[in-house]
């Protein structure tokens, strides 16, 4: 008889991708992983951060992050992406 059980993990992740509720998990996870990807002070620095249908909405309280952040979104974005093992964001949008 072949062994046909199945983690929790894994069916809590099947129950999620059927279910449609995956991508708000993984931008949940993304709002989470900000500070650890980021450090400290752009952390310290940063009002809010949020991601919706695989947009990326940073708001900063200073004018030379904003601009540093939206001359570096691409890498930004993949760092992001790589840290949580999936393509969650398409894009980013830096505001003050």
């Amino acid at each position: 008889m072949a062994d046909s059980s199945v983690s929790i993990t894994d069916a809590l992740v099947a129950y999620l991708r059927e279910s449609g509720l995956e991508q708000s998990v993984m931008e949940v996870q993304m709002e989470e992983l900000w500070p650890q990807v980021m450090g400290d002070v752009v952390t310290r620095l940063t009002r809010s951060v949020e991601v919706k249908d695989g947009m990326l909405i940073v708001r900063v309280k200073s004018a030379a992050l904003k601009t540093q952040l939206f001359e570096n979104r691409f890498e930004l974005v993949r760092k992001l992406n790589e840290a949580a093992g999936a393509e969650v964001i398409k894009d980013c949008r830096i505001l003050g």
